[in-house]
């Protein structure tokens, strides 16, 4: 990851955050980062990757940790959690103090999507292309059950990179009041309980998690306050703009 940095072609973030015109929030300045450093996305999700396998392997007891590994990757790769090392490294942070975080936030995701797609069985298809056909591995009570035990097991990561003699417990509070929010009834539940369209709930979802992300990173990355509010804002807007992940 040495000299690996995120481009984010002109944003400052010593300039006032302005509201951006509406085509901004259907390709905001990130989509085009992206685009030009997939090598540097790449490898954040690969490191994420390999902390996830090591943080939860298949082992005893199989019928709780099969299911709940084989549905932490499952889950589809969400830009969120790479935003949130990106956002720790833009305002000065190194790697490896967001990568926990980082995983805890694709644990989320991974839950919700989890609990999102549970109604969508391998015999039910829309023809809307926003539907695709989902394929279960395990029964409908055990994909339940193992949603509620990944969403909890984030926050254990998190708690368990507290380090005392690094002085981070503060951060990592902040962070663990930060995803809280986000999958709470402050962000995903409420798009979870509206009666609005399942389009309309995963757009809820993706700024809610590309907000958290990003203010996370910048929290772990010693940002400033404001700093921190100006990329959860700057998060909102570019899952507002990314490709939907939760129906590939």
């Amino acid at each position: 990851m040495a000299g690996a940095r995120l481009s984010l072609t002109g944003t400052n973030l010593s300039r006032p955050f302005t509201s951006p015109t509406p085509s901004a929030y259907l390709r905001p300045t990130i989509i085009s980062g992206v685009a030009q450093n997939l090598s540097y996305w790449d490898s954040i999700h690969s490191d994420i990757d390999s902390h996830l396998k090591k943080a939860i392997p298949i082992r005893e007891p199989i019928s709780v940790f099969e299911p709940m590994h084989h549905l932490t990757f499952a889950a589809p790769k969400t830009t969120a959690s790479a935003l949130c090392v990106a956002a720790c490294e833009l305002v000065g942070g190194n790697h490896e103090d967001a990568i926990v975080a980082a995983s805890a936030i694709h644990l989320m995701h991974a839950a919700i999507y989890t609990h999102d797609h549970l109604m969508l069985t391998n015999s039910l298809q829309s023809d809307s292309e926003t539907e695709p056909k989902i394929s279960h591995k395990f029964g409908p009570n055990v994909e339940l059950l193992t949603g509620d035990g990944i969403l909890p097991f984030g926050f254990e990561l998190l708690a368990g990179s507290m380090d005392p003699a690094g002085d981070n417990s503060d951060d990592i509070l902040k962070v663990i009041i930060e995803i809280t929010r986000a999958v709470g009834s402050q962000g995903m539940v409420t798009g979870q309980d509206s009666d609005g369209e399942f389009d309309q709930l995963i757009g809820q979802t993706r700024r809610c998690l590309h907000g958290c992300g990003a203010a996370c990173g910048a929290i772990l990355g010693g940002g400033s306050h404001d700093e921190i509010e100006k990329l959860r804002r700057y998060g909102s807007i570019a899952g507002n703009g990314v490709k939907d992940e939760s129906l590939e």
